[in-house]
């Protein structure tokens, strides 16, 4: 199915309620900031931005109900540059649940040291950006009890933009969708409340990095204008079938648009700003990186390759083929040797970018799927392991030394079963989302001929396994060594505490029960056929 055969576009905004949604609260928010005294931002930011995401989600809803009674393959909105279809209404769903989880994350100010303590301040985000880190200025706003409250816009603004992103039909609005989504990533990443130097350090990176992607996709989409003459990705599509054999124009255009992409994604050898943004950005920020962007830029990526690009399926399969198997085995291997616990989930978010392009390279209704379902239950592990995280602090703010971890299972002990169950999700045990996942992706791609790259992503799946079950035998089974100040897991607020057990209790069922979820991504992908 091309959409180029959905129904005539036109300019339904009810199709695009959703995004508008996320939007206007995300503009409420910017109002908010500006003429609401800074005592009465929060309550109303955490409102404003819960409420606009639940009633996004529940459009999101309404949406698919109708598409599905209609029996209609989609709907092409504002003039056919937006596609509202089974796999965009998937995606925008996951994507506001995650993003939700996240608000809690973001809204997390203070957590209790231990029974019967006194409260600690927690927030993760500087006092006032403006201020040079260490500076007597930044000293006396944290003092006085300033708080970081634009976050709250800047992820609702990221929000949209990553709803956009999967349903774009056409390059330029896919392009725009990429810098909204951006922008206020590379704020976030350089407001953390410690270590401010890293996390500015981390955003130049990301934009630095992020910046050059952007012009590889701008110059891409123009070398593809310049072989179809549009924008679509339909007409591009009918513009490569009718043309046999790969014109040069068309391979360089396709090139440079997918460095963009896999930028976004994390795969190699376009990951090398991961774990360093990753590592510096607040860990709310890097949780909401790590899942949500993941999972518009593959959503992005389905869309190209599956509408835009399928008759061309001979030319770029061998190409992903060698970055999907370069981005497992890096991100496996790489993951072995590291000791920061932030950076060893940064490489396998790398090496699990692999293990989802696997799905994509199939090319088959059973590779959009399992995607579809990998994206989900990889997005809320992800977003459980990084809160958990941010829990696990000493008196200088997170310890992210991985030496530092050993017998927390005994200090902390649900607070490391949480973590142990993510990480054995990561590693594809069965009884989690993990293992459902893996196994579909695998099965797509094995259908799909693609068997080499299958042991390829079982072997590495075994690399990867060892690095986690070391970590947990380190919580749970090594003694903690003579430090002076051992990290404990606080005690965190009803928010953080929320989002972690609904991550968990995500992981768990779809262990368990998937098949509901599978036979709704599946039904997403009908517009393939």
């Amino acid at each position: 199915m091309n959409t180029a055969t959905l129904p005539t576009p036109s300019i339904e905004y009810g199709q695009l309620s959703p995004m508008l949604i996320v939007f206007g609260a995300a503009v409420l928010g910017v109002l908010v900031e500006a003429f609401v005294p800074r005592r009465g931002r929060y309550p109303s930011h955490l409102v404003i931005s819960l409420g606009g995401l639940v009633a996004a989600f529940v459009a999101v809803i309404v949406l698919a109900t109708h598409l599905h009674s209609s029996g209609s393959v989609g709907h092409l909105a504002v003039v056919g540059s937006v596609a509202v279809d089974g796999p965009t209404l998937f995606l925008q769903g996951t994507l506001l649940l995650v993003a939700i989880a996240t608000i809690l994350l973001v809204a997390e100010r203070r957590v209790e040291v231990g029974a019967g303590a006194a409260t600690d301040r927690a927030d993760t985000f500087a006092p006032r950006a403006s201020t040079l880190p260490g500076s007597v200025a930044e000293r006396e706003a944290a003092k006085v009890g300033v708080a970081q409250t634009e976050v709250f816009p800047l992820t609702l603004l990221a929000v949209g933009g990553m709803l956009l992103f999967p349903a774009s039909d056409d390059l330029l609005t896919m392009f725009v969708a990429l810098e909204v989504l951006s922008l206020p990533l590379y704020l976030l990443c350089g407001l953390a409340r410690r270590r401010r130097l890293l996390s500015q350090e981390s955003a130049m990176k990301y934009f630095l990095l992020g910046a050059f992607s952007s012009a590889f996709f701008l110059y891409g989409v123009a070398l593809l204008y310049g072989y179809a003459g549009t924008v679509q990705l339909g007409e591009i599509g009918d513009a490569v079938a009718a043309r046999p054999g790969a014109d040069n124009t068309l391979l360089i255009g396709v090139a440079l648009l997918s460095v963009g992409l896999l930028f976004k994604v994390g795969a190699v050898p376009f990951h090398s700003w991961i774990p360093d943004v990753y590592q510096g950005a607040p860990t709310p920020v890097t949780a909401f990186m790590a899942s949500a962007t993941k999972i518009a830029a593959f959503g992005a990526m389905l869309r190209v390759f599956y509408v835009a690009l399928p008759d061309l399926h001979e030319d770029w399969r061998p190409v992903l083929w060698a970055v999907a198997i370069a981005t497992m085995v890096v991100g496996s291997v790489a993951a072995v040797t590291q000791t920061d616990v932030k950076r060893m989930l940064a490489y396998s978010s790398i090496a699990h970018a692999g293990f989802i392009l696997t799905g994509l390279i199939a090319g088959n209704r059973a590779g959009l799927s399992s995607t579809l379902f990998y994206l989900l239950a990889y997005g809320f592990s992800t977003l459980g392991a990084f809160a958990v995280v941010s829990l696990v602090r000493d008196s200088t703010g997170e310890a992210g030394e991985m030496s530092r971890w050993a017998g927390l299972g005994r200090r902390s002990p649900v607070v490391a079963g949480l973590f142990a169950l993510f990480l054995l999700a990561f590693a594809g045990i069965p009884l989690t989302s993990g293992f459902v996942s893996k196994l579909a992706v695998f099965q797509a791609a094995e259908s799909g001929g693609a068997v080499p790259l299958v042991l390829v992503g079982v072997v590495c799946s075994a690399i990867a396994a060892f690095f986690y079950v070391r970590v947990i035998v380190l919580m749970f089974f090594t003694d903690a060594t003579a430090h002076t100040d051992q990290p404990t897991a606080v005690v965190p607020s009803v928010l953080t505490s929320a989002a972690i057990f609904v991550s968990a209790a995500v992981t768990v069922l779809l262990g368990i029960a998937p098949q509901p979820v599978l036979d709704l991504a599946d039904r997403a992908a009908e517009f393939l056929q």
